[in-house]
Formats: C-alpha cells, sequence, structure tokens
C-alpha cells in the first residue's frame, strides 16, 4: 500500500510505500491496483510495541468484576459488587483489580463472608496473587488449603480452571486504536501450548499485533522465598543456553536479589528487568553495569500514585517508577503499559512519563520526567531491541500509526484520539470511520 503526503516527525513530508517491511519512502507515484491512504499532512510514526503485557488475562479482564480502590469501597460495597458479578459458562465469579484499600487483607474466610456461595476467585491488582473463597478452593481441589491465597503462576491449581479463549479479538481491537502494531507478552507461566495458541490467533487474523512471549524465560519473584542461589542457577543455565532473563521486580528486595545473581551468573545482552517499580539510588550504577534493560511503567504514578503517596514513605518517593535517572546514568529503559495490570492506552503511559501526576493532582518525581519525545520513541523498538526506536525508512518492519494532527502537536497532546490509521505488515487494521 501507499501512504501519501505523511508528515515525518522531523517534520518530512513524504509518501511511504509499505508492505511486510518499509519498501520506499520519497516522492512516490501509486501503482496500479495499490492501496492508496491519503495522510493529507498528518503524521506517520513507527507503530507502537507495548513491551509488557498480559494477553489472555486482558482478554478474560474483559469480563471479570473491577473490584478496585477506584470501584469499591469497603466491605458492604465489596459484597455488592461480587453479588453483581456475571458468572462466567465454567460457573465462577472471577473479580480483578483488588488491594487493601478497598476492605483490608483478603483471605478465604473474609471472602466467604462477602461473596456468593458459589465458586469465587479475586485476583490483587499486582497480577501475582489470587485469593479464593471455600467454593472456589473445593473447585480446585484445596478444601483444606488454610488461607486460600494462590499465586498467579502456580499451574498445580490454575490449571484446573477450564481456560476461556474468546476475547482476544476485542483486545486486539484495543491495540489496535491506540496504534499498537506489536506487543512482548510477559506471562510467565505460559508453556508452548499456550503459545502456540496465541500465534494461531494471530494466523486467524483475530490477534492482528505482532506478538512475543518472554515465557519460558519470565521469573516472579516474591519477598517471602528470595533464593539467590536457586535464581543464580536459574540464570546460569538460561544463558548457557544462550536464552535472556527477565525477572519480575517490583520490590527493592527483589532487585537486590536479581543484581546480585546476575552479577554470580553473568549477562545475556538481551536480560531484562520487568517493572522496576522501586529502585534504590545504589542500584543505578549496577543496572548500568550489567547492561540489562528495564521495562518500566510509568503509568501506575497516574493509576495508583496517590495510594503510594499513602503507604510508601515519603523518603522513598523518589525510587517509584523511575524513567529519567535511569535514563541519566546511561540504563536502558523501554516503557509498557502492564495491560491489564495497568489501563492499557501507551499513550497514558506517555503523559505519565512526562508529567508524573497523580490523579488527585500531586506530582510525583518530579526528577523522573521525561520529554514528550523520548516517552514516545520509548515504545518504538521491537521485542527483541526495546532501546532501539524504529524510524520510518525503507527496510523497517512495515507496522505504522498515522496521527491526525502535526508532530507538534502529537508531541503536546500525546493522546491516543489522534490516531486516525494503524497499519500492520503492511496492511490497515485500523482506520477512523
Amino acid at each position: 500500500m501507499l501512504i501519501q503526503r505523511a508528515v515525518l516527525l522531523d517534520g518530512t513530508v513524504t509518501d511511504i510505500r509499505v508492505d511486510e517491511r518499509i519498501v520506499d519512502v520519497g516522492d512516490l507515484a501509486p501503482h496500479k491496483g495499490e492501496q492508496v491512504l491519503d495522510a493529507a499532512g498528518a503524521t506517520a510514526i513507527p507503530g507502537l510495541h507495548d513491551h509488557h503485557v498480559h494477553l489472555r488475562s486482558a482478554a478474560a479482564a474483559l469480563t471479570s468484576a473491577r473490584v478496585g480502590p477506584a470501584e469499591v469501597r469497603g466491605r458492604d460495597d465489596l459484597a455488592r459488587a461480587l453479588a453483581d458479578a456475571a458468572v462466567g459458562s465454567d460457573g465462577w465469579i472471577r473479580a480483578v483489580g483488588y488491594h487493601e484499600a478497598v476492605a483490608g487483607p483478603l483471605d478465604r474466610d473474609v471472602l466467604d463472608e462477602v461473596s456468593p456461595p458459589l465458586p469465587v476467585r479475586v485476583q490483587h491488582r499486582s497480577g501475582v496473587l489470587w485469593t479464593l473463597n471455600s467454593a472456589g478452593l473445593a473447585r480446585v481441589g484445596l478444601t483444606d488449603h488454610p488461607d486460600g491465597r494462590l499465586r498467579s503462576a502456580d499451574r498445580s491449581w490454575s490449571d484446573t480452571l477450564q481456560r476461556n479463549e474468546s476475547g482476544l479479538a476485542e483486545v486486539s481491537s484495543r491495540l489496535s486504536e491506540f496504534g499498537v502494531t506489536g506487543v512482548t507478552d510477559a506471562t510467565p507461566d505460559f508453556e508452548v501450548s499456550d503459545i502456540v495458541k496465541l500465534m494461531q490467533a494471530h494466523r486467524r487474523g483475530e490477534l492482528r499485533q505482532r506478538v512475543h512471549c518472554l515465557a519460558p524465560g519470565k521469573r516472579i519473584l516474591h519477598d517471602g522465598d528470595l533464593d539467590l542461589e536457586e535464581l543464580t542457577a536459574w540464570v546460569a543455565e538460561r544463558h548457557a543456553a544462550d536464552a535472556p532473563v527477565a525477572v519480575h521486580c517490583v520490590t527493592e528486595a527483589q532487585l537486590v536479589v536479581t543484581v546480585s545473581a546476575l552479577r554470580e551468573a553473568g549477562t545475556h545482552p538481551q536480560d531484562r528487568i520487568e517493572h522496576a517499580a522501586m529502585v534504590p539510588d545504589d542500584s543505578m550504577a549496577d543496572l548500568k553495569d550489567l547492561g540489562v534493560t528495564v521495562v518500566t511503567q510509568p503509568n501506575f504514578v497516574a493509576e495508583r500514585g496517590d495510594q503510594y503517596l499513602t503507604d510508601v514513605p515519603a523518603a522513598e518517593h523518589h525510587e517509584l517508577w523511575r524513567v529519567a535517572s535511569l535514563l541519566n546514568a546511561g540504563v536502558k529503559v523501554a516503557l509498557s503499559t502492564d495491560m491489564p495490570f495497568g489501563e492499557g492506552d501507551p499513550w497514558a503511559t506517555m503523559r505519565a512519563a512526562v508529567h508524573r501526576t497523580t490523579a488527585g493532582g500531586a506530582v510525583l518525581g518530579a526528577n523522573e520526567c521525561v520529554s514528550a519525545r523520548e516517552a514516545l520513541t520509548m515504545f518504538f523498538g521491537t521485542s527483541g531491541q526495546p532501546t532501539n526506536p524504529r524510524v520510518v525508512g525503507p527496510g523497517q518492519p512495515g507496522d505504522l500509526c498515522v496521527l491526525a494532527s502535526p508532530p507538534d502537536e502529537v508531541l503536546k497532546e500525546l493522546d491516543a484520539q489522534m490516531v486516525v490509521a494503524t497499519v500492520v505488515a503492511g496492511e490497515v487494521v485500523y482506520e477512523r470511520g
């Protein structure tokens, strides 16, 4: 296809011929029978790549009750939300986004008090923990479980659940509206069969974005059982097979242990730290020396920042969801949304990286603000090279996002409403009506 009269971020007005890859850029005439999209002075940029998402969880979240602090306040409200929740075809009530600010710590006893007499499972907003009521525990064969708190990555119980294979098309459509042409799925417990199903969904056209999966090289750490020796052995085993690792680090302790394991086992050029929610000052040099890529989500400053102001000691606020200080220290950084645990709009993530403003209007980590251009280009990488921004040029992947406004306005607003067309491998997958 040919995109005519497009404006690049540097102000260049050009035509773009695109197929699986960008064929040519310049003053181009349409070929006979070629599809033509007239950008009419709109901005064309590389399609966005969201570097850390969870596709299946996002699809499941479409039919789940939302019980986070923004939707539910107190036990009575939680009980109403669960009573009103739809029951899935598998007989479960599924709820997501829970945080202790809603109704305190959640276990099977509390959930029994507030839930209907049906199998209920409630996911913590971190994504790493589920709480099941007694009916739910009985359904998965864990009647005697003491507290009903089960880790998401533990397939010994989650494999007993009926898998919902629907919803990917809706998730993909939403991503296309955002100008997202590729994603990296960071689900840690994916097996080969799970990855194959995503690839099949892509081939069927149900999932339009290019998809890369981190599994089996992704590891989630838990503060209660940090095992440096075991983690080091796992990293060494992966590296011996010339494979990178991606380690989920949301606390200072998890980051420190991961840094120690990488120092002991050695590094791979594509090793990643996922989230890096808390980065103490003395870890900056370590991250730079190790050459790891940090894939982080400043959108949580906007989405959860007011809760952080309450829960995190003031002396540690500057350590939260760092971006600018990591870049200034020479650390490689890419951005992502962590959909569905984050809202999933990469443009909102960019705005959060630029402004660092909470929902309540406070600025959290003013020294971590980056420019709009930096925030935007941190979504231009690929799955294999997340911090190497693509450009609109011959030989680059044929994945583009066309925006209604000129470059200056695009950088000023960073708004998904500007997306008018999304192109994947030379094919229009979204065009605003």
